[in-house]
């Protein structure tokens, strides 16, 4: 896996080193926080989409969650910490 889209967080800090030594050479990131970023679209070559959930917009969510299914990607939900993300990423390998 090389591209991943970050959904949430305003900031991602340490997050981006933990994703590229994870093997994720190009990362993409929407905040999530504002209403006008609903209509979100996931860029192509993504392959695999991140949610940040204690920093997202709930209807963004749900159409990340509905484009992701339609394109048979691998989602992951999780908390903005890089150990929530190290375990969340452990059950998608």
């Amino acid at each position: 896996m090389s591209s991943i889209l970050v959904i949430g967080g305003d900031r991602l800090g340490n997050i981006v080193d933990f994703l590229q030594d994870q093997g994720f050479t190009e990362i993409h990131h929407v905040t999530g926080r504002k209403s006008s970023q609903t209509g979100v679209k996931i860029p192509t070559g993504v392959h695999m989409i991140l949610v940040l959930t204690d920093f997202v917009n709930h209807n963004l969510a749900k159409t990340v969650k509905n484009q992701a299914k339609d394109r048979e990607l691998p989602i992951v939900f999780c908390k903005r910490s890089c150990a929530a993300i190290a375990k969340a990423l452990l059950h998608v390998a």
